[in-house]
């Protein structure tokens, strides 16, 4: 099954400014790049704040960039839905990202009335080894039917 988006990314980053002004307060750190049917890549580019000792981007950072990617995937086939929520998200960290633009390429599994499952690959901008490799469900709020 294909699912069509309904949103492009520049109506995704508008969304999400004044839906979430505070995910890029400080920033911007968070841009849609792009939108494709059961797909959509979002880009994270981290400053200092978002590094733990040694010198590598954090996990909670890592984290929330994953849920935004998936958070991104889905309003763009669903709409704008600000109340669809995270109810699980599995993240395994398989390299040290450094201080450089990171990608979440967020791809959905199932996209159903109530519930979407999506899985997200995190890579350096632009492409490189897989940094971090997450799975997120996400509940949708009753009468909000994705397109399909």
């Amino acid at each position: 099954m294909t699912f069509q988006p309904i949103m492009d990314a520049g109506a995704l980053n508008a969304f999400i400014e004044a839906e979430f002004p505070e995910v890029n307060a400080g920033g911007p750190f968070y841009t849609v790049e792009s939108v494709a049917p059961g797909s959509a890549l979002l880009r994270m580019t981290p400053d200092r704040r978002h590094l733990r000792p040694g010198g590598t981007v954090s996990g909670p950072t890592l984290f929330a960039l994953a849920d935004l990617a998936a958070y991104a995937a889905i309003i763009a086939h669903v709409g704008p839905v600000a109340l669809a929520v995270t109810t699980s998200l599995n993240i395994n960290f398989m390299r040290k990202p450094g201080l450089a633009p990171l990608d979440g390429a967020c791809r959905l599994l199932k996209l159903g009335r109530r519930l979407a499952v999506a899985e997200i690959a995190i890579t350096p901008a632009g492409g490189g080894e897989l940094l971090a490799h997450a799975t997120a469900t996400y509940s949708i709020p009753p009468g909000n039917r994705p397109v399909t």
